[in-house]
């Protein structure tokens, strides 16, 4: 199932969802050093941040850079990562690195870090698009920053 986000009123999220905003913001300022330290001062649990960081947003942080991590099996035939770097061009996308394994079994197992702030597609679509491709196995997100 395709990834889907939503717009939410602060005063609806749980507290836990803003605590981790406070949280994020505090380090990105650099008012603490440590998420122990943020965690602290915000009355939050390590375990919940964690559990909310890679999910939970403020409006604000969408226009920033955007990185996700994606992992892809690929059939290991000549053409077909130049295809998928060449969509992500073609979309925008920026690699800002990639790691292939040798492959097993007819497949490659390859993992990219992509600048996706500059696409103007949904994250889900980019996927789908990815998934699509002819000799791509499957293609899923593994991280987001």
């Amino acid at each position: 199932m395709a990834e889907r986000y939503y717009v939410v009123r602060e005063e609806l999220l749980p507290e836990a969802m803003m605590k981790t905003i406070q949280v994020k913001e505090m380090l990105d300022r650099g008012e603490v050093a440590t998420v122990h330290e943020a965690v602290e001062r915000a009355g939050l649990s390590r375990s919940a941040f964690y559990k909310y960081k890679d999910g939970v947003f403020a409006l604000n942080e969408l226009g920033r850079e955007r990185i996700v991590t994606i992992a892809m099996d690929l059939e290991h035939r000549s053409g077909v990562l130049s295809n998928v770097l060449a969509l992500l061009a073609g979309l925008e996308g920026n690699v800002l690195t990639m790691n292939q394994s040798i492959p097993l079994q007819g497949y490659a197992n390859v993992v990219a870090s992509v600048d996706i702030s500059q696409v103007t597609r949904e994250l889900s679509e980019l996927i789908s698009l990815l998934g699509g491709q002819p000799g791509v196995r499957k293609a899923i997100v593994i991280g987001q920053g």
